[in-house]
């Protein structure tokens, strides 16, 4: 499984995403699912990937040969005039890869190659984009009434996200959102693992403005995840007691 986050702020985009695929509890690698490309002062287009390893790979292998050798059958996505046909290059070139491994008969049950993907980025004189591309190739733009996207194990993380996101939020702020949203998804589902890769990208600069994998022994993230809890259970504490009394004492006011 996997956990990657795409959003959009004011000042650009963060990404986040870890790095564990899995076979089985006894075969755990890491992989990179964070992929990105710049020109110098034009463009800059990263890609995170979740699902089949071998579906995804494809996906990258391809793209890299187009952006070494691009054609008018094969283009790249270097060269796209726009980031709305970088993510449909993208869609078209993922729901290929799918379809012909299904064609061939590699597939023989259940959706084993399927495979999702946030494409993020900005092309020179136009917005910073964000896109979450299916596995059929279609695909939807991050917007103001969804600032941000999650692929692979998304359901522990994003409550956090819904309650703390705000586009004018800091780079830092929101570094230290996505660090507690993969915490908790990290706390709740082995499939998801660190390391973490994380790049923040800002308006108009066209190359990484922070780039970082974060290791187990990151003490900033260890103080996010011990602190965290830590929190958590301060808040919880200071809830309002449940009692039983009350319950009894509206049961005779009933009768």
């Amino acid at each position: 499984m996997t956990y990657c986050v795409g959003m959009v702020l004011d000042k650009g985009l963060v990404l986040m995403s870890d790095t564990r695929t899995n076979s089985g509890v006894d075969n755990i690698s890491v992989f990179r699912k964070m992929h990105s490309w710049q020109v110098p002062g034009e463009r800059i287009i990263t890609i995170m990937t979740a699902g089949n390893l071998a579906t995804t790979q494809a996906v990258i292998s391809q793209l890299e040969e187009r952006n070494k050798a691009p054609s008018e059958r094969r283009p790249s996505i270097l060269e796209a005039p726009t980031m709305f046909q970088v993510a449909t290059q993208v869609g078209r070139l993922l729901r290929d890869v799918i379809e012909g491994r299904q064609d061939s008969g590699m597939q023989s049950e259940g959706p084993r190659f399927t495979a999702s993907m946030i494409v993020a980025g900005q092309i020179r004189d136009m917005e910073p984009r964000l896109f979450l591309i299916y596995p059929e190739g279609n695909f939807i733009e991050a917007s103001f009434d969804t600032p941000f996207f999650q692929i692979g194990e998304t359901k522990y993380g994003r409550p956090i996200l819904l309650r703390g996101y705000d586009p004018g939020m800091s780079f830092e702020n929101a570094v230290k959102l996505m660090m507690v949203s993969f915490d908790s998804t990290l706390a709740a589902n082995l499939s998801v693992g660190l390391p973490l890769d994380l790049m923040v990208i800002e308006r108009d600069r066209f190359e990484p403005l922070h780039q970082k994998r974060i290791l187990a022994s990151d003490p900033y993230f260890k103080s996010i995840s011990s602190s965290w809890s830590e929190a958590l259970r301060k808040a919880f504490h200071s809830l309002p007691d449940y009692t039983f009394d009350d319950e009894a004492a509206s049961i005779r006011t009933i009768e």
